[in-house]
């Protein structure tokens, strides 16, 4: 079947309304014919100039907050990568026909980002519908009534979209100040990580409302030179997450004390999970270490594989005990163990789906990448290698979902 190529230059000038790509800098790149008309400034006024430079705000008003307004506008869609609508804006310009002669204009601005490949925000996509002659309309009598009305109305619903926008933003920050702070709270200090011999991460995910619900342990165990290792993943996001994030990671903890192995650790937490509200389909992996016997005991409660590197660059995923997730089971049955063996020198790896998973790729390509980083860095410590594995396996504008790592040296 034949393709017909598409001819985005061309679409983009016949795009009704006043579309202009500007830099993250807020240079001009380009400006549909529309733009060009309306404001009365060519292509070549344009491109490569800076906006204000082009449209500077009217210095015969000392009231004038078009320009002030716009650039908070279009550096939050930077900083944030969301799309921003503005409530209506008066923006005078200067008559380009007659220098010191300014205009009385009204916009109705909205601001979207485009992103890079590296996902951060590479254009800012500037759409205004001018409004002024509807505004105008303000100061008529008789059949102009109904324009009057619909002008105010126009300004008034603006107006709330914009403060209720600003509120959202305000929320939205807090909850991710809230819960990243539960988040650090609940998961366990670093002074329980063996030193030398262990390094942790955790990085929330990208966005305002992306705090989800993965968390790391380390815990010594009763008798003998042995620790148990566990990482585990909450459905959903924000404080309800971290909060039934801290109950699992909590439970585990103790469980894995007293439990005769990671099996039994993860049966008693999926009885646990069946009463806590929101814990249905959580996932966890547990290992139990026992450095003198050099074994690795191991169960999965649909979880990403732990990941073995040996000395000599083998990798062996530890996938010979995956069970269903947490509560997944009307009626609980036994889940399954396996262990496996290492010598002095290897490296132990586990981690949530937010370092390996990507959209529209399979899995099997992340665990392959994670694969690959540790072996390449298997000599380094465990605190390089684990900022290693981060940089290489971590999208640069940073993952779409939380990412909780362990690297232990054995």
């Amino acid at each position: 079947m034949n393709e017909t190529a598409v001819d985005y230059e061309a679409i983009f000038q016949c795009l009704p309304g006043m579309v202009a790509l500007l830099t993250p800098d807020l240079v001009y790149v380009d400006a549909n014919e529309d733009f060009q008309r309306l404001s009365g400034r060519p292509r070549e006024e344009l491109v490569g100039r800076y906006l204000f430079d082009v449209f500077p705000d009217n210095p015969n008003d000392t009231t004038a907050t078009g320009m002030r307004n716009l650039q908070a506008s279009l550096l939050r869609v930077v900083a944030t990568g969301e799309r921003d609508t503005m409530a209506l804006q008066r923006y005078d310009v200067e008559d380009p026909l007659h220098p010191g002669e300014w205009e009385e204009r009204y916009w109705s601005p909205v601001n979207a980002p485009v992103f890079g490949p590296d996902g951060k925000v590479a254009l800012l996509v500037h759409r205004v519908e001018e409004v002024t002659e509807l505004i105008r309309l303000r100061g008529g009598t008789g059949s102009n009534s109904r324009a009057r009305v619909l002008e105010a109305e126009l300004y008034t619903r603006a107006r709330e979209l914009q403060e209720v926008n600003e509120r959202l933003r305000q929320s939205h920050a807090r909850e991710r100040e809230v819960a990243l702070a539960l988040q650090e709270a609940m998961l366990p200090p670093r002074r329980q990580v063996r030193t030398g011999r262990a390094a942790v991460r955790y990085r929330p995910a990208v966005g305002a409302l992306n705090v989800c619900g993965d968390w790391y342990d380390v815990v010594d165990l009763v008798g003998g030179n042995r620790i148990g290792v566990s990482v585990g993943d909450v459905v959903g996001h924000g404080l309800g997450a971290a909060g039934v994030m801290g109950q699992l990671r909590s439970a585990l903890s103790a469980t894995s004390r007293v439990a005769d192995g990671p099996a039994q650790a993860l049966d008693v937490l999926g009885r646990y999970a069946h009463v806590v509200d929101g814990a249905e389909s959580a996932t966890v992996a547990t290992t139990f270490i026992d450095f003198d016997a050099r074994t690795v005991t191991y169960s999965s409660a649909g979880h990403p594989p732990p990941v073995l590197v040996h000395p000599d660059g083998r990798v062996e995923f530890l996938d010979r005990a995956t069970d269903p997730p947490l509560d997944a089971r009307p009626d609980p049955v036994p889940r399954p163990q396996a262990v496996t063996t290492y010598t002095s020198g290897a490296t132990l790896a586990l981690y949530t789906d937010g370092l390996v998973e990507r959209r529209h790729e399979d899995i099997d390509t992340g665990l392959e990448r994670l694969a690959d980083s540790l072996v390449r860095h298997r000599t380094a410590d465990p605190e390089h290698l684990a900022d290693a594995v981060l940089t290489e396996l971590l999208p640069p504008g940073g993952a779409t979902d939380d990412t909780a790592l362990i690297i232990v040296r054995l």
